[in-house]
C-alpha cells in the first residue's frame, strides 16, 4: 500500500482534510496528517518540520497532497532536501505564483498580523523554483467565492481567493481548473476522484 501525507492550509488543521483524507484513503491508500502553525513558522520552517515527520514515517514512495499554503511549504522540503523518496505531489489552490489577496492584506498592521511569518517566502512569492523529478500536478479552483473578493478585485478565473494564473507553476506536470472555491477544493468529491487518479498515474482524467 502506498502512503500520501497530506498538508492542510493557511488558518487550517489536520481535522480540515479530513473528508478529502477518507476518500483518498478509500482508493487504496494510507494517508498521514502533517500539522504545522501556519503563521507563527514561516513556510521554510515548516517544511523542515514536514521533514522529520516524513523522517520518521520512513516508507516508499511517499506522494503529497497539499492545499494552498501546504503546497508552498512542500516546495519548500523538495528545495531543502532534494533527495525525496518517489511519489507525486498534488496541490490544491496553491499561490505559485504569489496571493494578490495576501499582498493586499499585508498592506495593513492587522493583516500583516493574521498573516504573519506565512509571507516569508510564502504567500507572497519568491518561493524556490520547481526542480524535483516528482510529478507535480496542480488543481485551481474557479468558484468565485471567497473572502478574498473583498480584498482584491480579480478579472479573470478565480476561486474567491486565488486567481487561476497563481496557481501555476513552472515545472509542473498537469494543471486541471475545477468550479470550486478554495475551501472547497478539500470537500469537492470530484476534486477526490481527480487526486486519486494523479497520483496513482500521475496525470489527471480529462
Amino acid at each position: 500500500m502506498e502512503h500520501v501525507v497530506f498538508v492542510h492550509g493557511l488558518w487550517m488543521l489536520g481535522p480540515d482534510m479530513a473528508i478529502l483524507r477518507k476518500r483518498v484513503r478509500q482508493c487504496g491508500f494510507k494517508v498521514h496528517q502533517f500539522s504545522y502553525p501556519t503563521v507563527r513558522k514561516s513556510p521554510q520552517e515548516s517544511a523542515i518540520q514536514l521533514h522529520a515527520y516524513i523522517k520518521k514515517l520512513n516508507v516508499a514512495p511517499l506522494h503529497f497532497v497539499a492545499h494552498s499554503l501546504g503546497g508552498l511549504v512542500v516546495r519548500h522540503l523538495f528545495h531543502l532536501y532534494p533527495e525525496q523518496r518517489s511519489g507525486n505531489v498534488l496541490t490544491l489552490g496553491t499561490p505559485h505564483a504569489g496571493s494578490e489577496v495576501a499582498a493586499q492584506l499585508s498592506h495593513s498592521a492587522w493583516g500583516r498580523l493574521i498573516l504573519g511569518k506565512s509571507v516569508q517566502q510564502g504567500l507572497l512569492g519568491d518561493v524556490p523554483e520547481w526542480r524535483a523529478s516528482n510529478p507535480l500536478g496542480v488543481i485551481a479552483g474557479a468558484g468565485s467565492v471567497g473572502i478574498g473578493r473583498l480584498l482584491a478585485h480579480f478579472s479573470e478565473e478565480n476561486d474567491g481567493t486565488i486567481a487561476v494564473s497563481e496557481t501555476k507553476l513552472k515545472g509542473s506536470v498537469a494543471h486541471l481548473t475545477m468550479p470550486c472555491s478554495h475551501i472547497g477544493l478539500i470537500y469537492n468529491k470530484a476534486v477526490a476522484e481527480q487526486v486519486c487518479t494523479f497520483l496513482k498515474q500521475g496525470h489527471f482524467t480529462n
